[in-house]
């Protein structure tokens, strides 16, 4: 399976927002949009996103299909990494791919990454990518409307 990293585009974006409305994807994720529905929500938030200095986002293609996003963001020093998949492409290797290509096209590091502590699939992809834990923090998931533990993972120079 060929995995590419492109440019967002305008026809990209309903495919996202079916996708970050998916309920298992949601849960997983834990750390979304208040209301992941609000579609006028979903566009400002994506024009910001396209338009922001500090914000490299890229649409994740798998055998030319548009599968997700994978994007890094933030202060320098504090830039973050993030991405997500269509639940129906996960394990396929896919997000290790994607992040693979789009920590090639961002040399910088540190780069910091989080997810939520029982999102074993998430850890393993960055783990995969060289991403180590350096610490647990607890935060609100308002995918599940209460707060959980979180892991931050660094990828060092």
């Amino acid at each position: 399976m060929e995995v590419v990293l492109r440019e967002v585009r305008d026809g990209d974006l309903p495919v996202f927002f079916r996708q970050l409305n998916d309920p298992v994807a949601l849960r997983m994720a834990a750390f979304t949009p208040e209301d992941p529905a609000d579609r006028s929500g979903f566009d400002a938030h994506w024009a910001r996103l396209r338009t922001a200095s500090g914000v490299d986002v890229r649409t994740v293609l798998a055998d030319g299909d548009v599968v997700g996003t994978a994007a890094v963001y933030g202060e320098p020093g504090e830039r973050e990494v993030t991405y997500w998949i269509d639940r129906a492409h996960w394990g396929r290797g896919i997000a290790t791919a994607a992040l693979r290509g789009l920590l090639e096209e961002i040399p910088e590091r540190p780069l910091y990454a989080r997810a939520a502590a029982d999102n074993a699939g998430s850890r393993r992809v960055l783990e995969k990518c060289g991403f180590a834990e350096t610490a647990r923090a607890r935060g609100f998931a308002q995918a599940r409307g209460e707060e959980i533990e979180e892991v931050v993972l660094v990828l060092k120079p």
